[in-house]
């Protein structure tokens, strides 16, 4: 049986808390985002402050798509104004996506605690720093794959948002080699993309499942009709 799940008609306590205040201590999502708990990729923007420090935003929310041979867009979904990555894209109209596996997630993760303006931020969460092969911005070395992006537009979520979606446009990546042999290492399973789950959430009771970072197992293909 389905249930209708409303945005206003929802449970007082989210996990034992006040809602409101559990969403916005959450980043200032949306009571939809815990209801659907829809897996969003995981990576790292990098790019360069204006006093010459590095900038590691640890990143969700985003899409990817293909639009011809030469163009390879990413919608950064969800950026705040008021944040250094915003700050760092608009100053210098690059940055690079840096996808870790799960070995390299935790030291991500610290990239959240060292986020302060004067603060390299990449080597100070124990990753290394190495250059960009077509941008000036930095990348990250232990991350399997990168991507190097030149900005292209923006657009407010709605009218009056804190938040904005921005596309980038790939100009080059650079992929570990025992990542794009799926036969290797491979770009999927336990050394491959990790994947955030917003807490799956319980509409009635509000009941929170806590859980990880997840990672994509590919099945058998299936044949394609074509039609």
């Amino acid at each position: 049986m389905k249930k209708e799940v409303s945005l206003v008609d929802r449970p007082d306590k989210l996990a034992g808390y006040d809602i409101e205040q559990y969403v916005a201590f959450c980043g200032n999502l949306s009571w939809y985002d815990f209801v659907t708990s829809m897996p969003q990729l995981v990576f790292v923007v990098t790019g360069w402050k204006s006093n010459g420090k590095e900038n590691a935003c640890l990143h969700s929310w985003s899409s990817f798509m293909g639009s011809g041979l030469e163009d390879f867009i990413c919608i950064l979904g969800k950026v705040n104004k008021d944040g250094h990555m915003y700050q760092s894209l608009k100053e210098t109209k690059v940055c690079v996506l840096n996808f870790p596996s799960n070995d390299s997630y935790d030291r991500c993760v610290q990239t959240i605690k060292n986020n302060q303006f004067e603060t390299d931020e990449i080597t100070a969460s124990g990753l290394t720093t190495e250059k960009a092969t077509t941008i000036d911005a930095p990348r990250i070395k232990e991350c399997f794959l990168n991507i190097e992006c030149e900005y292209l537009w923006e657009q407010e979520l709605f009218e009056g948002s804190k938040e904005v979606a921005i596309a980038v446009r790939a100009v080059n990546i650079c992929m570990d080699s025992e990542s794009y042999d799926q036969t290797k290492r491979g770009r999927y399973g336990n050394n491959g993309y990790l994947y955030y789950i917003d807490q799956p959430t319980n509409p009635e009771t509000g009941e929170i499942t806590p859980v990880g970072p997840g990672i994509v197992e590919p099945s058998e293909p299936i044949e394609w009709s074509g039609n």
